[in-house]
């Protein structure tokens, strides 16, 4: 079975392309764990940065792991 390719757009939202999105693989994985029978799956985005994450399911929950880049630096007020 060839890996699958995807791409993220929503322009609507002020997003051309989101380069590595986790929201993605939130829906993305519990649907390829139970196709592949697998727990764990790595998982390439092929925007143009790019961007190579680890992913495990665990129960209902899925949990992500790789790189990041910094893009925005704040604090936050309460």
């Amino acid at each position: 079975m060839k890996s699958p390719i995807y791409r993220f757009f929503a322009p609507k939202a002020g997003v051309p392309e989101d380069p590595v999105t986790g929201s993605a693989h939130c829906t993305l994985i519990p649907y390829w764990s139970a196709k592949l029978g697998k727990q764990a799956l790595s998982a390439r985005q092929l925007s143009a940065r790019g961007g190579e994450i680890e992913c495990e399911m665990r129960g209902d929950r899925v949990t992500i792991a790789g790189g990041t880049v910094e893009y925005l630096r704040g604090e936050i007020t309460i």
